[in-house]
């Protein structure tokens, strides 16, 4: 079994860091929020308790090294604003899979991009990996754009994947090869 460990990595604004218990009150004002959680096949959370256990499987990934999942911490406030992990690895065909999530206050100041840009730098670099995939709402054009701004190409859609708030939803899937990203520099 490969292990990915969690590092800290830090861009101009932020600081990419494995999740704390601490960091619980935080991480459930993002996802209490229903515009976060808008096109997510799950409901707001209405207690911290989701925000412990959260927690908890992300300290359980770390032990175990099956996934990388890190806390976007604000550099100038230390305010926990959202998370972007690198999940579901196969690491026979060096490929997983990318989710984020910001708190909407945070929203149109560039934090999204900044993050993703660090998280696969490091997947692609340190980890060795091919391939990252993304599968979002078509209707998140936000999503979209800051896919697409860091050179993710549309591959394919899903009518009808996902049940979200009661509704039949659609899925677009995007790529993102190793290649793409380095042309990017």
């Amino acid at each position: 079994m490969s292990s990915y460990p969690t590092p800290i990595l830090t861009t101009d604004r932020l600081t990419l860091r494995p999740l704390t218990m601490p960091d619980a009150a935080d991480l459930f004002a993002v996802f209490a929020d229903p515009l976060v959680v808008r096109y997510w096949s799950a409901e707001p959370w209405t207690s911290v308790s989701f925000a412990e256990t959260a927690i908890r499987q992300a300290l359980d990934a770390y032990r175990d090294g099956s996934e990388v999942r890190f806390g976007i911490e604000l550099a100038d406030t230390g305010v926990l604003a959202g998370t972007v992990n690198l999940h579901h690895f196969f690491p026979q065909n060096r490929r997983c899979e990318i989710g984020y999530a910001l708190a909407s206050a945070y929203w149109g100041k560039g934090y999204a991009t900044e993050a993703l840009e660090a998280a696969l730098d490091y997947g692609f670099h340190e980890l060795r990996l091919n391939r990252v995939e993304a599968d979002i709402d078509p209707r998140n054009a936000a999503s979209a754009a800051v896919l697409e701004r860091m050179g993710f190409r549309k591959e394919g859609y899903m009518p009808e994947r996902w049940i979200v708030h009661g509704e039949m939803a659609d899925t677009v899937n995007y790529g993102l090869l190793r290649s793409y990203w380095d042309a990017r520099a």
